[in-house]
């Protein structure tokens, strides 16, 4: 009977056991199933908190419906019943100490048509004629390995760019849009430009898959994302969980692994390491793949939570938060009214902002050396620019992300195919999965689950 280890108890681990489990049965084939987390609990990056009437999620806070995989998961483990869909309605850009609506039928700030772009409040009437170079100039040079910044930026314009898609791109994929390729961000931009010749033309092309997923496009569930974590956890008895234990190696001994615990060893035919980057390289202390791995990058940020007792209907009507563009007084690089965009989130109907302090902010090393009381008076002062409340909270939930946020960067893809290479000729039957390589978004941990069962089948 063989014996397959996951190290690491976030959505891709947990989904890679689900899939295997759900495999192995199909094909009536017995293995010993262990999953090793060093934390005391389940879900890596997916943690709900309550606190009084309010549910905080101090990592994602959602997750995409229309990802392949999504909703199919949520059909099989039975939780369909427990689904919370997101509110719709207006985004922002805070500059020049005001808020300015997203333009409506806009993708990532990116006008889908001439009347969204002629709508936005964002630009001037010269970089809306600059945009429209879109139109005419040719794509001679840019591939999916080209930078997106700089693809969008020759076809529509720097004003544009600058004003109106960085802020919502850069909030999205958190980094510098002219170090992010293409293929990891926005791919399907490239081929609107090649087959319509335009990139709002293949939007206005393709808009009808947009405008559906426009609403009802996020999904939670009613008690937090974390209990979609216990879902999983309760669907898989025959899993050994082995909670708050790190590991400290993984040694190859023949055929099979060594799989160093504190205080035992496991020895496994299969492992694979869903885990943050920075641990792959440590446990598998070989010094030709530490090259390859110190290419992949990643980010940090401060997120908090601040709740009141006050209504959530003083937000501007319809909205659901904003992002903060290079021109704000505001310190935060956005905020999410969470109370308004997640209605379960608050029971009594009470204001929840979250605030987003990441480390492409100026002043990223000052606020991450600040204490908790430091950054909730800096929340505060932003909270009061934005939307003029003054009351003192009655909830602070502050978390702290130090370099755990993938970054995919133009040497990513490159950097990946040869850590692959490198292991499928070392360590045969290593296999690396999760968010540092294979996609962020918890519906990509999903899909990258499930793929990684289907590897591990084809080995058993």
């Amino acid at each position: 009977m063989k014996t397959i280890v996951v190290v690491g108890g976030g959505i891709t681990g947990l989904t890679t056991m689900h899939y295997l489990k759900k495999q192995l049965a199909e094909k009536n084939v017995d293995a010993r199933l262990v999953l090793i987390e060093k934390n005391p609990y389940l879900g890596g990056k997916i943690h709900s908190e309550h606190d009084g009437s309010f549910i905080m999620e101090t990592g994602a806070d959602s997750i995409v419906a229309r990802h392949p995989g999504v909703l199919e998961l949520v059909q099989e483990l039975g939780f369909e019943s427990e689904l919370v869909y997101n509110e719709t309605g207006i985004s922002y850009i805070h500059t020049n100490n005001e808020l300015h609506a997203i333009p409506a039928g806009s993708t990532f700030g990116i006008p889908m048509s001439m009347e969204s772009l002629m709508a936005s409040t964002l630009i001037s009437e010269e970089g809306k004629q600059r945009a429209l170079k879109d139109l005419e100039l040719p794509n001679t040079n840019f591939t999916k390995e080209s930078s997106i910044g700089h693809f969008l930026e020759y076809f529509l314009g720097e004003e544009i760019v600058r004003k109106q898609i960085a802020p919502v791109l850069a909030g999205v994929y958190s980094g510098d849009l002219y170090q992010l390729s293409l293929n990891s961000t926005l791919p399907y931009l490239v081929d609107y430009k090649n087959e319509y010749g335009s990139i709002m033309k293949g939007f206005e092309a393709n808009r009808a898959q947009f405008e559906k997923a426009a609403n009802k496009k996020f999904i939670s569930f009613k008690g937090g994302l974390s209990t979609l974590i216990d879902r999983l956890e309760e669907t898989l008895p025959e899993v050994e969980f082995m909670k708050n234990t790190a590991i400290q190696a993984v040694e190859k001994q023949g055929e099979r692994y060594c799989v160093v615990l504190g205080n035992e060893t496991l020895i496994a035919d299969i492992v694979v390491l869903a885990t943050p980057n920075e641990t792959v390289s440590t446990v598998l202390q070989d010094a030709g793949l530490r090259t390859q791995l110190e290419k992949f990058t990643t980010a940090s940020a401060l997120t908090m939570y601040v709740g009141f007792d006050v209504a959530d209907r003083m937000l501007p009507a319809d909205g659901t938060g904003f992002i903060v563009s290079h021109n704000s007084d505001l310190v935060c690089n956005a905020s999410t009214w969470t109370s308004r965009k997640w209605k379960h989130t608050s029971s009594e109907g009470n204001l929840l902002v979250r605030l987003f302090y990441k480390n492409i902010n100026p002043r990223y090393e000052e606020l991450a050396a600040m204490t908790d009381e430091q950054l909730t008076e800096v929340a505060l002062g932003d909270i009061k620019l934005s939307l003029g409340i003054e009351e003192k909270p009655t909830v602070v939930n502050v978390t702290k992300w130090i370099d755990q946020m993938p970054r995919y960067d133009l040497a990513h893809n490159e950097a990946l195919g040869h850590v692959i290479k490198e292991l499928a000729l070392h360590y045969p039957n290593v296999l690396l999965a999760g968010c540092s390589y294979f996609g962020v978004g918890i519906g990509a941990c999903i899909q990258n689950g499930k793929k990684t069962a289907e590897q591990i089948i084809a080995r058993v």
